[in-house]
């Protein structure tokens, strides 16, 4: 679904999961954020074709935070795409994302996803690409969580800090956070944005009164 002109958020199945990764783009580059789960390379592809956007466009992989469906993928981009690509994360994910840890919640898994990051995000942190990016570290799903301000189009990529039904913000997922606290204080983040839309990668598209719906989530 277009979100705004070289803003696109993606629609991908997985065994019954809908997820919703972003794509961005422009005349130089295109940007994926979150890779979804293993072996979805090809979903990938497809929509990525669907929307104009040739495969060996993307020089930029953001991940909002290590959990196996934002970065199931991430091994077998990179293994097509080898040296073009630059990761980013939070420092605080970035180990587990590389490896180096195992995953927070998916620890047990046999040969999880990994693969090397490039670059490390901080809060507040601007990001040039496709019109502008800043970087919201939002903790509490997980210690290095990051949401993104795509500052050309309004848009907030929330990735897991909430989730949506039908265009409505539905809250924060209790189950799938590591503190809840802090997930309710990273919200607050929001509220000084001018936000238009919201893609949740649970959910999918936010388009009316944003700053009201988050301000009904942390006071729940």
């Amino acid at each position: 679904m277009e979100i705004s002109k070289g803003v696109e958020m993606l629609q991908l199945e997985y065994h019954g999961n809908i997820i919703h990764p972003t794509l961005l783009w422009d005349q130089e580059m295109a940007v994926l954020i979150d890779t979804g789960f293993p072996r979805q390379i090809e979903d990938f592809r497809v929509a990525m074709e669907k929307v104009g956007v040739s495969f060996d466009k993307l020089k930029v992989i953001i991940l909002t935070h290590q959990d196996i469906d934002h970065i199931g993928s991430l091994p077998q981009i990179l293994q097509e795409c080898g040296s073009n690509i630059t990761v980013y994360a939070h420092e605080l994910d970035k180990p587990y994302i590389q490896g180096d840890l195992p995953l927070l919640k998916d620890g047990h898994i046999e040969n999880p996803p990994k693969g090397k990051v490039n670059g490390t995000l901080t809060d507040g942190q601007e990001l040039s690409y496709c019109g502008g990016i800043r970087v919201i570290h939002t903790p509490g799903h997980t210690p290095g969580h990051i949401s993104l301000y795509l500052k050309q189009s309004k848009t907030l990529i929330a990735g897991d800090s909430m989730y949506s039904v039908d265009g409505v913000i539905g809250g924060i997922h209790v189950p799938t956070v590591l503190d809840l606290q802090e997930a309710r204080l990273s919200l607050k983040k929001y509220l000084d944005l001018d936000i238009e839309s919201v893609v949740c990668y649970h959910g999918g598209l936010t388009k009316v009164n944003i700053n009201d719906q988050i301000q009904k989530v942390i006071s729940y």
